[in-house]
């Protein structure tokens, strides 16, 4: 955990819109029938699952689907509401778009362009890094270093004139020291939920590795400390789906050094690593 203080920034809402996406048949977007740069189709079309009926030509998306700006742009927005990162077409098994085929596709006004990469940013920071609402300014905030509990609120410190500094893990504002290392800040209550998790986890007993006894279901890989369970089958060896290092989940070495002295389906020579008491950091090279 780093004893660096952490300063959240907070995601901009200004460029916010409505969510709802008018159905009229009146002022609609549509395509020119003539534009050179795309295909079209005398064919239904494929995104109005509302069967709202737009009347622009239809043209053909990358995945092969016909379709209309209007109800490209509504179908788009719906999954930008519904916390998507990604364009992906509406049938199933079907294809990715890039934005900027959506973009030119859907006709997005400014207002419009302005809104998707404004929502296109806020739920890809939310899928990629952790997003809270600070206690102090109900903003949402985004905090950079995940292993830092300690986040100083820039809203809050201009608001209030002074150093405003919130619990990533209870929420409320920091009390203790705000440069020292800990799983918890002295708020009455903060506890650090990962480390609860390794503590009582149940033990497993391992389908196809005989002898092990006494191993807990859950484990933080040595090098990132990401969260991990094994599914009891198969060898003792697991690949963190983070950082994607093999490690072994008995011994909690590298799966090359717990090779050295052992193999796939036997008991690790150094027996079974005890439950952890605290997460590992991996430390940026």
């Amino acid at each position: 955990m780093s004893a660096e203080l952490e300063e959240g920034f907070v995601l901009d809402k200004s460029a916010e819109m409505s969510s709802s996406v008018t159905g009229s048949k009146d002022d609609q977007k549509t395509y020119y029938r003539w534009d050179p740069t795309m295909t079209f189709v005398d064919r239904e079309d494929e995104l109005d699952f509302e069967c709202i009926g737009y009347t622009s030509p239809r043209a053909l998306m990358s995945c092969g689907h016909a379709v209309t700006p209007m109800s490209l742009t509504r179908w788009c927005r719906r999954l930008l509401e519904e916390g998507h990162y990604k364009f992906v077409c509406g049938h199933p098994n079907c294809k990715e778009w890039s934005y900027e085929e959506v973009r030119k596709m859907a006709l997005l006004t400014p207002e419009e362009t302005k809104y998707f990469e404004n929502q296109l940013f806020e739920n890809a920071a939310k899928g990629y890094m952790d997003v809270k609402c600070c206690p102090g300014c109900k903003y949402e905030t985004v905090r950079t270093d995940r292993w830092n509990l300690c986040v100083k609120c820039t809203v809050c410190t201009v608001v209030k004139k002074r150093n405003f500094h919130f619990c990533w893990q209870c929420l409320k504002e920091w009390t203790g020291s705000v440069r020292s290392v800990s799983d918890h800040c002295d708020n009455e209550g903060c506890t650090n939920e990962q480390l609860e998790l390794l503590r009582t986890c149940k033990e497993i007993t391992f389908q196809d590795v005989k002898g092990v006894t006494g191993c807990p279901s859950v484990r933080a890989c040595p090098t990132c400390g990401e969260l991990v369970e094994h599914n009891t089958t198969k060898c003792k060896n697991i690949v963190c789906s983070q950082c994607k290092m093999e490690f072994c989940f008995i011994c909690l070495k590298l799966t090359t050094e717990c090779l050295q002295t052992s193999s796939h389906y036997k008991p690790c020579s150094s027996g079974v690593a005890p439950r952890q008491t605290s997460i590992p950091v991996r430390k940026e090279k």
